[in-house]
């Protein structure tokens, strides 16, 4: 079974519910994943959104969260999760507000996607402090296993 990562709260190129966002509670998804490969010594996820500032014109890619080392029996993370409920072993990297943990949607202009990336490690990665997105890739690389992604969108409803 390949790799599977998904969300009770939305389905694949679904919209992200209001809660989950800067227009809500700007709390976390609820996300369970399947597939697990053989071998794997950790899980990473980030979520990041490519189409920012403005679907139309895409600068950059802006990252909500970034998690590393979490345990491979781990199976998914319930909605709203506080840094203190993460799977034991996790640690957290930087978002690109200068801080960890989840920031949810928040898209200045138009419908942008949102897509969550589980990656299973055949390594743990240890102590790299708060790493970025960036810094977490270089670090995997050669250690990626299998990845799958959920792809969630979402547009401001408040102007």
């Amino acid at each position: 079974m390949p790799l599977r990562i998904e969300s009770t709260a939305f389905a694949h190129g679904g919209e992200i519910p209001r809660l989950h966002t800067c227009e809500g509670n700007d709390s976390s998804p609820p996300l369970a994943w399947s597939g697990v490969p053989e071998g794997t010594r950790s899980l990473a996820l980030v979520v990041d959104d490519p189409d920012a500032p403005d679907p139309q014109a895409p600068k950059m890619t802006w990252v909500h969260w970034v998690l590393y080392d979490m345990p491979p029996g781990a199976k998914g993370l319930p909605e709203g999760i506080s840094p203190k409920d993460l799977p034991a072993g996790t640690r957290e990297g930087t978002n690109d507000w200068k801080k960890t943990g989840y920031g949810g949607p928040c898209p200045p202009i138009g419908r942008h996607r949102y897509y969550h990336k589980l990656f299973a490690l055949d390594a743990t990665l240890g102590d790299l402090g708060a790493p970025d997105k960036a810094r977490l890739e270089q670090v995997m690389t050669g250690h990626v296993l299998a990845s799958a992604e959920l792809l969630g969108t979402y547009q401001k409803k408040r102007r």
